[in-house]
């Protein structure tokens, strides 16, 4: 199965790349490496959700997010190489996630990600991740995703 047909049968619509929000582009390929820029989980040009875990944001609004910037990542990938049927593996994620003093949850958001990016490519989607709690992000996001995909040469 394609993973454009994958997509179908999970319900998700790649929507246009996001613009990056500043001097940076969206993805860079080294060899058969693609890195993608964090990915914000902007829905229509607009976030999700705004505030930090802990406070004004639920774990399981802020695992919405996550699935946002995995879907987003897709649509970059699909801009970038013209099909996603090129990637090999998801190599890696990194995720932010905008955390009050105390909230040490981090990994339970990312696993919605991580989840995600498993049922749309199977064992290529098992991937080496770091989920990391920070003080604030862009547009006061309550999360940010970077990804390594490995693609066809």
């Amino acid at each position: 199965m394609s993973i454009e047909d994958k997509l179908k049968e999970l319900a998700i619509t790649l929507a246009e790349a996001p613009k990056p929000l500043g001097s940076y582009v969206p993805c860079v390929q080294a060899g058969n490496l693609l890195f993608l820029s964090g990915m914000l989980p902007l829905k229509e040009g607009t976030l999700l959700k705004t505030g930090k875990l802990g406070e004004s944001v639920s774990i399981e609004e802020a695992q919405e997010c996550a699935r946002q910037c995995v879907i987003n990542a897709l649509s970059v990938i699909k801009s970038h190489l013209g099909a996603l049927d090129k990637i090999i593996w998801c190599v890696k994620l990194i995720g932010y996630v905008a955390s009050a003093a105390d909230f040490t949850e981090q990994p339970k958001v990312l696993n919605a990600a991580s989840d995600l990016i498993f049922e749309i490519f199977g064992e290529a989607g098992r991937h080496a991740r770091a989920a990391v709690g920070v003080s604030v992000l862009p547009l006061n996001s309550p999360i940010e995703i970077d990804f390594i995909f490995e693609i066809e040469p």
